[in-house]
């Protein structure tokens, strides 16, 4: 599905990704990990056309996505929710969802026109059902909480039906009930099939909990990947980033 192979990339003399290949197969669930600094969102700003490698190469489904405008990425199949919520604040929670549907379109004009287009509102609510949020519909984003600002944020990226979805530390900030919910409704996101999930998280419960597959980044560089298990008991990851070999997690 999204294939990365030797990508590099600088700012002035520090270098941010240096060489960086990962494979993340159709339908996977991949965890990045690594201490802070270490490159993960470097990476998905890469992936995602926010800044322009230095070189190497990024394939969605065998096709160079790499150097194309971060629009352009969106339109291919790339979806993305950030560490810090990007919200429409004084839109509604469905305004929002419309207004992403069809900003794409060059119809945002019409989202206030009395005929709205009928399958933006239909894909809206598919989509704040998906996530839990159809009772906040009409409630203004900015007076979400923190923990339904975040939903909507991954709901801004999934309502374009994306076929790789990038979640940047979905649950920070959150309480350990929030977090609860956040992490099982991602992981019934994926469950349901058809999407590729790539998510950077420094929770190790959560990471361990439902990743299949874990990179771990240091440096610019991919220093280990392998299953959950394999990641927990690697001496060098341990030494690194873990601190102390972790207790399995079921």
């Amino acid at each position: 599905m999204l294939k990365i192979e030797n990508l590099r990339k600088s700012f002035g003399g520090v270098v941010a990704t240096a060489g960086v290949s990962a494979h993340f197969p159709k339908d996977s669930l991949t965890a990045l990990i690594g201490p802070n600094g270490a490159g993960k969102t470097t990476l998905f700003n890469l992936i995602s056309g926010a800044i322009q490698a230095d070189s190497g190469s990024i394939l969605l489904e065998g096709s160079e996505i790499r150097g194309l405008p971060g629009q352009e990425i969106v339109k291919r199949g790339i979806g993305r929710a950030f560490q810090v919520s990007k919200l429409f604040k004084s839109l509604t929670v469905e305004e929002s969802l419309r207004a992403a549907l069809m900003s794409p379109l060059g119809r945002s004009a019409r989202m206030y026109g009395k005929f709205p287009l009928a399958q933006t509102r239909d894909r809206a609510y598919e989509v704040m059902d998906q996530l839990g949020l159809t009772n906040k519909a009409h409630v203004v984003s900015g007076n979400l909480s923190h923990g339904d600002q975040k939903l909507l944020d991954i709901a801004l990226a999934l309502v374009l039906d994306p076929k790789v979805l990038l979640l940047d530390e979905p649950v920070a900030g959150m309480g350990p009930e929030e977090r609860v919910q956040m992490i099982d409704t991602v992981y019934a996101l994926w469950k349901k099939g058809g999407l590729t999930v790539i998510i950077i998280e420094h929770d190790m419960e959560i990471v361990f909990r439902i990743s299949q597959k874990i990179y771990v980044l240091s440096y610019g560089s991919v220093l280990a990947e392998g299953t959950p298990e394999e990641i927990r008991n690697n001496p060098a990851v341990v030494e690194a980033y873990l601190g102390k070999p972790q207790e399995a997690h079921t």
